[in-house]
């Protein structure tokens, strides 16, 4: 039962509560709990009178001090929806169920407002409808009354707000001007009773409880703005009212309070009667209007409160799926901002609260439930008082310890029962929440009500204008045939208060109205509008040009990509016939062929358009579409491809040649990788026996010694033996033999160590690399080719390095580089000795250098027999050669290129003089940013 439950964004792709209500929308559910007062005075003026005062002073100090830190809560929980609630069980993160338990009893005690307030509002119609001989089904009217809100509430959430905004600012503005009027009349009044009563009294411990546990069922429920936080356009501004709220108990819970305690005497079995109270106390200062505005008060107040409920209670259900201690259906919404879930599920207790009927049962329960909630928050305050969200924590603890004794005292004390009721019901709603976490059925399953939200509706305007004409009818003619039949029931009696009745019934007809309205006109109206949305949303985003002309010509409208194409704004084409830009177009739309190619000359640019009209005879409206795409690109592409195939298949065959080439390297690297790993082997094997060999030589020259110590006249035999194989010169000379061979296994070894670097295979990817070290392992494997032979000189390197640090690249091909270029300049120095043009010793100078922080640079140098100009501007072109055929293919300088340019981004220049030798200059960056 207690389960966490999944994520709903794990379960199904919810739709985010969309944030459509605006500020003063939200501003005025934060008003309702004042108006709730209207439903707890007369309970408490009747029990305690004056002593009341004790009970409002501390009820609204606390209530003010928890809209602060409700809004300063809110403002690190802007996307938090459901408020007070939901904000506990952010504050109880390690308690869940406490935060569980605590956020359904505040719902709770929401949702057994509306049945009570059908309930009273019935029982207001019924008294007066009496009067005038009018009987009526009541528990029709009652389940009407509580459905009532709810058909406005799947209808959407902006209209509740509007239609809840309308009513509140002027009963709120009522209230304020009762509780003025009331106290100017106390103090100025000749008639006033005074305005300090002759004797006071406090009341006990017990009975101060009972009525505080009442009545801060509605001091603490001005905070109710941060349950719309989520889905307000400015959730700042709307928390920005709960302090203004918090000031606004003072003039309704204190002073209008202290009005009703001092002129609101009802004598009789009128005492608990809410109307009469009112009554009494307001006709000393305003007279005959004084029924009139009590009971739009008492109206506005059931009706603004039960609008409260269905707007407030779902999105508490909505959070706690959000924050997994909820079944994930409840986290579904429309794109409306319909909670259907979680407004089905407040329906459904919201009937059952109404089966019960006992009203004062419902309010304790309620009651017990509320209190608990806000003892929560307070609970929560203390445990995260370390944290900068919090206010007043020591405060908050003291309020919490006093709170738990008048849970205690005061829930007792209005019964056991009910209080244990009270107890219960949250566990009630989390074993309903079980059951729906696993009953099958498709309206369990938030895959149903996603389905159901994305379809999109479609509008027929013929049909629609038909439907709302029928609705409009409808609502008019029932409108005035109630009004035919209340007139001459009124007319026949002598009720007084028929004016009270017309108030009554003229909110329930405004309230069914817009219900009716919302319920069978907004959505086709919602769906129009976004259908509109959707077309103006395309026009806009459209890449092509879209113009709408009149049958003149004479542009209407324009998107932005028409602008780009003809004008600055597309404000500047409206009212311009369109062939001041096309100009091959006539006067007359009906002659523009449908599909055609303009030629546009507009800011030093030609461009070439492709230009659709849409056909006039398929439609209804004096209109025609332009659509204008602009192909220059296009045909500037194609004139280029007819003009670069030949260059295409020259490259294709150079591109060929290059992946033949580069295959042949990685072959030739892979050959020499196995060359060297197959060398390796035979040579470690020598290098490592040759000092055990030496060892062993060592003790057989002692053994020879000591025998010729020890037996200086060997046999004949042994004697001339010793003599044929000069024993002596060869006890001399194996140990240099021995040394030798060392010296050529470590030679061979570094030669294999050289091979296995330069060929790289393992080094395909880019990384750090010293450039000396390859430098040094190409010049090892050239070896051969740089000493002398016949009749060709040494080729002598000259190594002038600097400081290099390491450098990212590819390994192997940077090596194939140095290989390309080294064996270049070790070709012309030949040429050059061969054709008698080197009168110096040939030389190849190898420099590094690092240019800045960013920068290398490699030179390698030869004074051999250089190249012209004609050569050079040709050097770096694939198969360009000026080598015998055989002795070249024309690819190692291009493909070195491609590598220092393309792969590396960097440069590779040539300077070089004819018979003066040639010098090649590599630039690379220290660093590859790949990605």
């Amino acid at each position: 039962m207690f389960k966490q439950f999944a994520s709903p964004a794990q379960e199904s792709s919810r739709i985010r509560l969309p944030r459509s209500l605006n500020t003063l929308e939200t501003w005025g559910f934060s008003l309702t709990g004042h108006i709730l007062w209207i439903n707890v005075i007369p309970g408490i003026h009747t029990a305690l009178n004056t002593q009341a005062i004790f009970v409002w002073l501390p009820a609204v100090c606390f209530g003010m001090l928890l809209n602060y830190q409700v809004k300063h809560l809110g403002e690190s929980l802007l996307n938090v929806a459901g408020g007070t609630p939901n904000y506990t069980c952010h504050l109880l993160k390690k308690h869940p169920l406490i935060a569980r338990y605590a956020a359904l009893g505040y719902f709770f005690s929401w949702v057994s407002v509306l049945p009570v307030n059908a309930i009273v509002l019935t029982d207001l119609i019924r008294v007066n409808l009496e009067t005038i001989h009018v009987s009526f089904p009541t528990p029709i009217i009652q389940i009407g009354l509580t459905l009532l809100p709810f058909i406005l509430a799947f209808s959407g959430t902006r209209g509740l707000g509007i239609l809840h905004l309308f009513f509140i600012l002027p009963a709120f503005g009522l209230l304020v001007m009762f509780a003025a009027q009331g106290m100017g009349w106390l103090i100025f009044s000749p008639s006033s009773p005074d305005f300090f009563p002759h004797d006071w009294s406090i009341p006990s411990f017990d009975v101060w409880a009972k009525w505080f546990l009442y009545v801060s069922y509605a001091t603490y429920a001005c905070e109710t703005a941060s349950a719309f936080v989520a889905d307000s356009r400015h959730p700042r501004k709307t928390l920005s009212l709960l302090p203004l709220a918090a000031w606004l108990m003072i003039p309704i819970y204190l002073c209008a309070s202290w009005v009703v305690t001092r002129l609101g005497v009802v004598d009789g079995n009128g005492q608990d009667s809410t109307f009469l109270n009112l009554l009494v106390t307001a006709l000393p200062f305003w007279g005959n209007f004084a029924g009139l505005i009590i009971t739009f008060l008492i109206a506005a107040s059931c009706l603004l409160a039960s609008a409260t409920v269905v707007s407030n209670c779902p999105r508490i259900l909505y959070q706690l799926a959000i924050d997994q201690h909820l079944s994930p259906v409840f986290a579904v919404v429309s794109r409306r901002g319909v909670l259907g879930p979680a407004l089905t599920l407040t329906l459904l207790l919201s009937l059952c609260c109404l089966i019960w009927g006992n009203v004062a049962q419902i309010l304790i329960v309620g009651n017990v439930g509320w209190f608990i909630s806000i003892m929560a928050v307070h609970l929560g305050i203390w445990l995260q008082r370390h944290k900068s969200k919090v206010l007043f924590p020591r405060l908050t603890l003291g309020i919490l310890i006093l709170e738990v004794a008048v849970l205690l005292v005061g829930g007792l004390a209005w019964g056991l029962r009910d209080f244990l009721i009270g107890l219960f019901i949250p566990f009630v709603i989390i074993a309903i929440d079980a059951v729906i976490y696993n009953l099958p059925l498709p309206l369990c399953q938030p895959s149903w009500w996603i389905k159901k939200y994305n379809s999109r509706q479609v509008v027929n305007v013929n049909e629609l204008l038909l439907y709302q004409v029928v609705v409009l009818i409808t609502l008019l003619s029932g409108a005035v045939i109630i009004g035919w039949l209340l007139g001459i029931n009124l007319s026949q009696s002598d009720y007084q208060g028929a004016g009270n009745l017309v108030v009554v019934l003229l909110m329930i007809v405004v309230f069914v109205g817009v219900a009716i309205a919302c319920w069978t006109s907004l959505p086709p109206v919602v769906a129009i509008a976004e259908a509109q949305q959707a077309t103006e949303h395309f026009f806009n985003v459209a890449q092509d040009g879209i113009l709408v002309v009149d049958e003149d010509g004479i542009i209407c409208k324009a998107n932005s990509a028409a602008a780009n194409l003809f004008a600055p704004l597309p404000s500047d084409l409206l009212g311009n016939h369109l062939n001041k830009w096309l100009t091959e177009l006539s006067n007359n739309p009906s002659d523009w062929r449908k599909r055609s190619e303009h030629t546009l000359i507009w800011n030093s640019q030609v461009k070439t358009l492709e230009v659709s009209i849409s056909d006039k005879s398929e439609q209804d409206f004096p209109e025609y579409v332009v659509i204008v795409h602009d192909i220059t690109k296009r045909q500037q592409a194609e004139a280029i491809l007819q003009k670069s195939e030949a260059q295409l298949r020259q490259q294709a065959q150079q591109l060929a040649a290059q992946l033949i080439q580069s295959e042949k390297m990685s072959s030739l690297g892979q050959l020499v990788a196995g060359v060297a790993h197959e060398i390796n082997n035979p040579v470690s094997f020598i290098y490592s026996n040759l000092e055990p060999a030496e060892e062993y030589i060592q003790d057989l020259i002692r053994l020879l010694q000591m025998y010729e110590h020890y037996y200086p006249q060997p046999v004949p035999e042994i004697q001339a033996e010793t003599e044929a194989i000069e024993l002596n010169y060869l006890l001399k000379d194996l140990p240099k033999l021995l040394t030798s061979m060392r010296v050529g296994a470590k030679r061979i070894s570094e030669i294999v160590k050289s091979l296995r670097s330069f060929s790289r295979l393992d080094e395909a990817e880019v990384k750090e690399v010293n450039i000396h070290e390859g430098l040094d392992n190409t010049l090892l494997i050239l070896e051969n080719r740089l000493k002398p032979h016949g009749s060709l000189p040494r080729i002598q390197v000259t190594k002038e390095y600097g400081e290099l640090p390491l450098v990212e690249c590819y390994a192997g091909q940077i090596n194939q580089v140095f290989m390309n270029i080294l064996v270049n300049a070790i070709d012309a120095l030949e040429l050059a000795i061969n054709q008698g043009n080197l009168t110096e010793p040939p030389e190849i100078i190898i420099k590094t250098a690092t240019l800045d922080h960013h920068q290398v640079m490699i030179s390698i140098k030869d004074n051999g027999c250089g190249m012209s100009d004609s050569v050079q501007k040709h050097l770096f072109e694939p198969f360009f050669t000026t080598k015998p055929v055989g002795k070249g293919t024309g690819l190692g300088l291009s493909i070195s290129y491609q590598i220092i340019t393309e792969q590396h981004r960097g440069k590779l220049k040539c300077i070089s003089t004819l018979h003066q030798g040639t010098e090649f200059l590599i630039t690379i960056p220290r660093q590859q940013y790949t990605s």
